[in-house]
């Protein structure tokens, strides 16, 4: 087991997404990558209690375990319910289809 872990710490905004690589002591949780990133404080709206993350897309806990070559992600929430939005489309769909028609 190597006695420090390169990981990547990501946060995804509308226009860019930000990634920082890190060094970290073996052992090193989520949470701590997610402090060590400086993304906390580039980012006040970003809230640990809140915000969901994960490792490699899927959800992961504050306090697991990292290991070397891994990529946290830190989740925005969602603007819109995607159920939703895909009734809409659907809806909108049958809209065009109907006055296709005539």
């Amino acid at each position: 087991m190597p006695e420090t872990l390169n990981v990547e710490v990501v946060y995804a905004l509308p226009g860019k997404q930000q990634i920082v690589r890190l060094q970290l002591p073996a052992g090193s949780t989520v949470r701590q990558a997610i402090e060590a990133s400086g993304l906390l404080q580039k980012h006040p709206e970003i809230d640990l209690s809140k915000n969901k993350f994960g490792v490699f897309a899927k959800l992961a806990k504050a306090d697991a375990a990292l290991r070397d070559q891994e990529r946290v992600e830190i989740y925005r929430p969602l603007i819109a319910d995607p159920k939703e939005v895909r009734k809409q489309r659907a809806a909108a769909g049958k809209l065009m289809k109907k006055g296709d028609s005539e």
